[in-house]
């Protein structure tokens, strides 16, 4: 079975750090550009609602949100928001 997906140990964080994601909404917040990364990278900016580099979203905390900024972790930063 071919690879789907290789992470290279030069480009951005192993893990994602814990007290990055909470429990409440979390700030996700576009650092690096999606240009030159796989389509699907690229698609999953587009479905966390980031357009364009600096582009800034607030999203409820979930699962599949968890995943989605696990795949692109390189790409974005995370902050939890206080309300």
């Amino acid at each position: 079975m071919p690879r789907t997906h290789v992470w290279w140990n030069t480009r951005g964080p192993k893990t994602t750090a814990k007290e990055t994601i909470t429990e409440g909404k979390v700030r996700i917040k576009q650092v690096r550009s999606g240009i030159g990364h796989s389509w699907r990278m690229n698609r999953t900016l587009e479905a966390l609602g980031l357009r364009h580099h600096q582009a800034e979203v607030i999203k409820q905390d979930s699962p599949a949100l968890r995943g989605q900024i696990k795949h692109v972790r390189h790409l974005v930063e995370v902050t939890p928001v206080e309300e």
